[in-house]
């Protein structure tokens, strides 16, 4: 009982560090470096609506990260593993964002009453005004829905703690350094199999030596917490990603206007994908941490190119730069963001601009696919090839994704005219240059031998379910709200 109390300690550590960084990246006063709306006393705006539900969630993301780079940090100084080394620096700097996030909070609240805040609204924010209550059949649909949602955590929180690590890339690539980190106390090298024939015992070898050190960092944390080495206990933290995953889709989807209704729906088809539950029941692999990175990244961003909030670029750019330290093929995912960037900060000439990119990108591709290179561990040759049977499977035949794709869809068909214009334009962008990324992957390299028999592409569709989950949402309420037709909004 007391080694869990200590893993759990450990955790909460790692996500109130993550909630004071977020919380202190928030504007300190209206009007200064963003453009948000006023705040009534008597009720609230649009625009405010889900910022502590999207702090908790997104702050998770962003502190088991940090946590992850000060383990670096420590093992470049030869400074060895452990609660004291690990935690009390973290326990510091945690008191110190929180009481500075505090303090700007008071700062910005104060400037509200007095009359020297700048009462300015975004000119894309979501529609303002305060919440009307829903009624009561809706309202018993949240919490049916809210039920559903812990109930389901509570089911997936029992599997983690109860089954030992799974194979086969989890005790293969992933928690091998994971093991031998936690015995030396700090991140040794791992090579590949002629290297460490060379080292003499010097080094240390798995499946892929070369992959990125955050996920076996975690588990390594976890088991330092906890004091001692278990392969179920230590896997926690991919529950804790479900449920931060949860709360952070909830929180930006109220912000953006919707009702609460609306919001809990973002949040329950996003923790009900079947291949995600999988991924938290049966934790090890990389692939859901590297999904919620990918969507809260994405999110970030968007939250930005609609207030232009320096604290969501900030976050933004905290949680892009996580991608590549979860999975190689992260980088590519960071990179799918840029074309929002760009049409946030040219929006005259930001989409010809990312249209003379992709072709620019297309034709580099094509020169290197007639050389047979390899790009992040796939071999690229020019063989328009894909399996389309198997991929028509993963996609709209097997279980892994309930109707998401068939939703996806049916909103771009219906709904094209509200994706290609503002607000939804820079989120419109990312999913699609998302989706281009695994179009290419699974048509011109040597993926598309593994589709199949499903041994990959599900993993790979992972990484942006998540987010197109939470577009569909946003685009429905966008488009409801044109027509006339959204339900009544509660607080």
């Amino acid at each position: 009982m007391i080694d869990a109390l200590r893993l759990a300690a450990g955790w909460l550590l790692a996500w109130l560090l993550g909630v004071g960084i977020v919380a202190a990246l928030a504007p300190c006063r209206k009007g200064v470096g963003a453009a948000v709306p006023a705040r009534r006393a008597d009720t609230r705006t649009a625009t405010w609506r889900g910022d502590a539900v999207w702090t908790i969630g997104s702050g998770f993301f962003a502190g088991a990260f940090v946590l992850t780079v000060w383990m670096r940090i420590l093992s470049a100084a030869h400074v060895r593993f452990s609660v004291a080394s690990i935690a009390a620096p973290l326990a510091i700097a945690t008191l110190a964002l929180l009481a500075l996030a505090y303090a700007r909070r008071r700062s910005r609240n104060l400037a509200v009453v007095t009359g020297t805040g700048n009462d300015v609204v975004a000119a894309n924010a979501a529609p303002r005004g305060p919440d009307t209550p829903l009624s009561n059949p809706l309202r018993a649909l949240w919490w049916a829905l809210a039920a559903w949602l812990a109930a389901r955590f509570v089911m997936l929180l029992l599997e983690v703690v109860r089954i030992p690590l799974y194979p086969w890339d989890a005790w293969e690539q992933w928690a091998t350094k994971a093991r031998v980190w936690y015995a030396f106390g700090r991140i040794v090298p791992f090579v590949d199999v002629g290297a460490w024939f060379a080292a003499h015992g010097t080094a240390w070898t798995d499946a892929s030596p070369a992959y990125p050190a955050t996920i076996p960092l975690w588990q390594v944390w976890s088991s330092i917490a906890l004091g001692r080495w278990d392969d179920a206990l230590m896997n926690l933290p991919w529950w804790l990603t479900g449920v931060a995953l949860a709360l952070a889709v909830y929180g930006a989807v109220r912000r953006s206007g919707a009702s609460a209704l609306a919001a809990m729906v973002g949040a329950w088809l996003v923790s009900s994908l079947p291949l995600a539950n999988v991924h938290v029941a049966l934790a090890g692999y990389a692939d859901l941490p590297m999904a919620g990175y990918y969507a809260l990244a994405a999110l970030a961003l968007w939250r930005w190119a609609e207030a232009r909030r320096m604290g969501d670029a900030l976050l933004a750019l905290v949680l892009a730069v996580a991608c590549p330290s979860i999975k190689t093929p992260g980088i590519v995912w960071a990179l799918t963001l840029a074309p929002a960037v760009l049409v946030t900060l040219l929006p005259k000439r930001g989409l010809r601009l990312v249209g003379i990119g992709l072709a620019i990108a297309a034709f580099v591709l094509l020169v290197l696919a007639r050389a047979h290179p390899q790009v992040l561990g796939y071999r690229l040759h020019l063989d328009f090839a894909p399996a389309w049977e198997g991929l028509a499977d993963s996609f709209f035949l097997l279980g892994n994704w309930n109707l998401l794709w068939y939703a996806v869809l049916a909103c771009a068909i219906v709904m094209w005219r509200d994706l290609t214009q503002r607000p939804l334009l820079p989120l419109s962008l990312v999913l699609g240059t998302g989706i281009a990324f695994l179009a290419v992957v699974f048509a011109f390299t040597n993926a598309r031998n593994w589709v199949s028999d499903q041994t990959t592409i599900n993993r790979a569709v992972l990484h942006i379910a998540p987010l197109a989950a939470v577009w569909s949402v946003l685009l429905c309420v966008r488009w409801l709200d044109r027509h006339g037709l959204a339900h009544a909004k509660a607080a």
